[in-house]
C-alpha cells in the first residue's frame, strides 16, 4: 500500500490522493509508490535550487489535481511556463486551460495597498489622495476621477493622478475581472502573469487569492480551491503578501489550499516556512536558504537539513507534519511536457 503524504493515520483512507513518486531506495531505484493527500486543505512549500525540478513538481501536483473531482486548482505562472499543461496526452486526459491577459476588480485592493502599490506613502499628500479615492470609489477610472476633482495642491493632484494612470496602463484592473466561478471549474486554471511586472503580477495573484477565499467563506463555491503559487518569493514581497499569509494561516477553516514554490527560501517570510505543513525540498546548496529551514525544523527531523539534501534533479526530501514523517523520494515524471527547461545555444545552431 502506497504512504499517503499528508494524510494522518488516524483518518479515512477513502479520500482522493494523487499519485507524486516513488520512495528513493538506497541503490538509487525507485521504491515503492507514494501519494499525495488531496482531500483535505494544506499549505505545501516546494524549494530547490534552479534546474532540479521545483517547477516540474509544481507541476505534477497541478495534473493530479486537474484529475481529481471536487478541487479547483488555479496557477499563478509568472514564467509563462505552464501553458504546457494544456498538451494532450495519451495516457489520460489532463483538464487544463490558460488565462491569458487576466484582469482582477479594482476594489480588490484596500485604501493602504493601492498605496504600497504604488510606491506612496499614505502620510504624503499624493498618498492620501489615492486613500481617498480607494475608498470611495471601485474603479480605477473612478479614482482617478475623484483625485481630479479633489481640493489639493497642484502637485499632489498631478502625482496621485499619474500613479493611478500608471496602473490603468498595465491593463490588469476591470470591474468584470476574474472571479471564483470562473476560476472553480475544476481544471488546472493556469493565470499566465508573465507579460507584467512584479506590481501588476501581485495585484493578480491578490486578487485571484481573496476572491477564493472569500468564495469559500460565503460558500458561493463547492469545490475546495488549490492555490499554486510559482517564484513565490516575487510575490511575498509584494501586495500579495497579505492574501498569502492569510491563506497560510486562516485558509484552512474554509478548506483554501496554497502551494508555494520558491528557488529561495531564505526570501520567504518565517510564517511561509513554519505554517506549511508540507515541505518537498529539492536540492538548496546556498547557505541562507539552508538556514531559513534549519529555522523552522521540526524536532521529528534528526541531523541537520544539509546532510539530507539530494543530489539528483528530481529527487527530495518531504518534511509531513501530518504523520510527523521524513520521507526520501523521486517525484514522478509528467504527464505533460516540462516548459521550464533553460533554452540552449546549441538547439539555436541546429535550427
Amino acid at each position: 500500500m502506497a504512504f499517503v503524504i499528508g494524510r494522518e493515520t488516524n483518518r479515512d483512507e477513502s479520500g482522493p490522493t494523487g499519485r507524486l513518486g516513488s520512495y528513493r531506495a538506497l541503490d538509487g531505484s525507485d521504491g515503492a509508490s507514494l501519494r499525495l493527500d488531496v482531500d483535505t486543505p494544506h499549505a505545501i512549500l516546494v524549494v530547490g535550487k534552479r534546474g532540479y525540478g521545483k517547477s516540474y513538481t509544481l507541476g505534477v501536483i497541478a495534473e493530479e489535481l486537474a484529475c481529481t473531482g471536487g478541487v479547483a486548482p488555479i496557477l499563478i505562472d509568472p514564467m509563462g511556463v505552464f501553458d504546457t499543461l494544456t498538451d494532450q496526452v495519451k495516457s489520460e486526459s489532463v483538464p487544463a486551460e490558460v488565462i491569458q491577459n487576466p484582469t482582477v476588480m479594482p476594489d480588490v485592493l484596500d485604501p493602504k495597498s493601492w498605496c504600497s502599490l504604488l510606491g506612496l506613502s499614505p502620510e504624503s499628500g499624493a498618498g492620501g489622495l489615492v486613500w481617498k479615492a480607494a475608498q470611495e470609489s471601485t474603479t480605477v477610472e473612478g479614482m482617478k476621477a475623484n483625485v481630479r476633482e479633489a481640493t489639493a495642491a497642484d502637485r499632489d493632484v498631478r502625482s496621485a493622478h499619474n500613479h493611478l494612470s500608471l496602473a490603468d496602463s498595465w491593463d490588469v484592473f476591470d470591474s468584470d475581472g476574474l472571479n471564483a466561478d470562473t476560476l472553480s471549474t475544476g481544471k488546472v486554471t493556469v493565470v499566465d502573469v508573465s507579460g507584467h511586472d512584479d506590481a501588476p503580477m501581485n495585484a493578480i495573484c491578490r486578487g485571484v487569492g481573496n476572491a477564493l477565499y472569500r468564495a469559500r467563506l460565503s460558500n458561493t463555491i463547492d469545490r475546495l480551491p488549490w492555490l499554486l503559487v510559482d517564484e513565490a518569493h516575487a510575490f511575498f514581497g509584494g501586495v500579495a503578501n497579505e492574501t498569502l499569509q492569510l491563506l497560510l494561516t486562516r485558509g484552512r477553516a474554509p478548506g483554501v489550499s496554497l502551494v508555494t514554490a520558491t528557488q529561495r527560501p531564505s526570501a520567504i517570510p518565517a510564517v511561509g516556512i513554519s505554517q506549511s505543513d508540507i515541505l518537498i525540498s529539492h536540492r538548496l546548496t546556498a547557505q541562507s536558504d539552508l538556514a531559513a529551514l534549519e529555522s523552522a525544523k521540526p524536532t521529528y527531523l534528526q541531523g541537520e537539513f544539509g546532510e539530507r539534501m539530494p543530489t539528483t534533479p528530481g529527487d527530495v526530501v518531504i518534511i509531513d507534519d501530518a504523520t510527523e514523517t521524513v520521507h526520501g523520494a523521486r517525484i514522478r515524471n509528467r504527464k505533460t511536457s516540462h516548459g521550464g527547461k533553460s533554452p540552449r545555444a546549441s538547439t539555436a545552431m541546429r535550427n
